[in-house]
């Protein structure tokens, strides 16, 4: 299921350097292990990169057997892990309670220092590869980190860029793709109701806040099915509602509620927002309580590029089979900031299946779920992959 036969024995190595960092994990901007371990490498096979991208970012830079095409290919991978403690039995599990790779960063990072050992080693092609390994992809923007740092600017700029995610829900030996949205826009909000608190015996003298909010909450659930097209796809979710003392008897003053809010296309984007904000200051006017609603727009919506999209389908097919491509995969409503490395350099984002046909193994497990665990078997696969966009983006002549 490889095209290079020099990837393959490979594997063993590549999964040893996967397991020590997953044994180390650290969240956003905290990922020292992580960056120190792809330096030594990069550093061992004399493979000149910069540190300090977005903090704790690396770019590495590899020069083909020519530069005569004037071309640079981007291949990122995601280093963060996630605040959750692991609970997969797994005989590299993480040493660090309360933190853990449970979205396969760590598997991503190996694969991609695996493609540099390669890449490193044959030279086979016509230009420049950047090797991009990106802190605080879990919602720290680590890609608009590193972009202000630098990345896409000068010497670090390039024509493509490309980057692949392992995919629980698909089979290994599959892969999944489609141009255009593939991964949703995240937003974050907060709404803060100012009432009047006071002796829960006398409502009529207060202005309820904990009322007010509920209301709210009831009410931002129609936004998405009375006025998002059910074409187009939205999600909201209220994920906190805090207010109180703890007491029985006192009305409390404030309350508090947060959410987010994932999307695809930009007007469906604004029309949330002023949605959202519409309705919370309204219903609170209409109980006499002031409110402050703020909306953040954290991540924007990875968009594939569909020239690059086939480029990806074409390359993939070559070492898994076209058969085994999803050219139309459902996107996911989960948000990935290589969206914002997209919208600089034109590229494509693809899903990498590693499940099983055993429905208790770790490899099947939700991303972000404490059971979960990466699938070493893929990692000659992405190996592979990375190499094939490389050699027949850039072909020697």
């Amino acid at each position: 299921m490889t095209k290079r036969n020099s990837i393959p024995p490979m594997k063993d190595e590549v999964a040893g350097w996967r397991h020590a960092l997953h044994e180390n994990p650290a969240i956003m901007y905290e990922e020292v292990f992580a960056s120190d371990l792809v330096a030594g490498k990069l550093t061992e096979w004399g493979i000149p990169f910069k540190r300090g991208l977005g903090k704790t970012g690396i770019v590495a830079i590899i020069e083909g057997q020519k530069n005569t095409s004037g071309k640079t290919i981007g291949l990122r991978a995601d280093m963060d892990a996630l605040p959750l403690t692991e609970t997969s039995g797994q005989p590299w599990a993480s040493k660090i309670p309360g933190r853990m790779h449970a979205c396969g960063h760590d598997g991503h990072t190996a694969m991609l220092l695996g493609t540099a050992k390669y890449l490193n080693e044959t030279k086979n092609f016509d230009g420049r590869v950047l090797l991009i390994f990106q802190p605080a992809e879990e919602g720290g923007r680590g890609a608009f980190a590193m972009m202000r740092d630098g990345l896409f600017k000068d010497d670090l700029k390039c024509d493509f860029v490309y980057g692949l995610h392992n995919w629980p829900t698909l089979p290994l030996g599959t892969a999944g793709i489609k141009s255009g949205p593939v991964m949703a826009a995240v937003d974050h909000f907060d709404i803060e109701i100012a009432g009047v608190g006071g002796h829960a015996a006398y409502p009529s003298k207060c202005i309820d806040p904990i009322v007010i909010g509920a209301t709210i909450v009831s009410t931002l659930q129609t936004l998405v099915s009375r006025f998002v097209a059910p074409q187009d796809m939205a999600v909201l979710s209220v994920t906190n509602f805090n207010a109180g003392t703890g007491a029985y008897n006192v009305i409390p003053d404030a309350s508090k509620i947060s959410g987010t809010v994932r999307s695809f296309k930009p007007e469906v984007r604004d029309l949330m927002e002023s949605k959202i904000k519409a309705m919370a200051t309204n219903i609170c006017a209409a109980y006499g309580a002031k409110v402050s609603v703020h909306y953040d727009r954290e991540i924007d919506a990875t968009i594939n590029n569909p020239e690059h999209t086939q480029i990806c389908i074409e390359a993939m097919g070559r070492i898994i089979g076209l058969e085994n491509v999803n050219t139309n995969i459902q996107p996911s409503l989960g948000g990935e900031d290589f969206g914002g490395m997209l919208m600089q350099v034109p590229g494509a984002y693809i899903h990498l299946g590693q499940g099983t046909a055993n429905p208790d193994s770790p490899h099947n497990r939700g991303l972000h779920n404490p059971n979960y665990d990466f699938n070493d078997d893929i990692i000659p696969v992405g190996m592979d992959y990375f190499a094939e966009l490389v050699e027949s983006g850039l072909p020697l002549k």
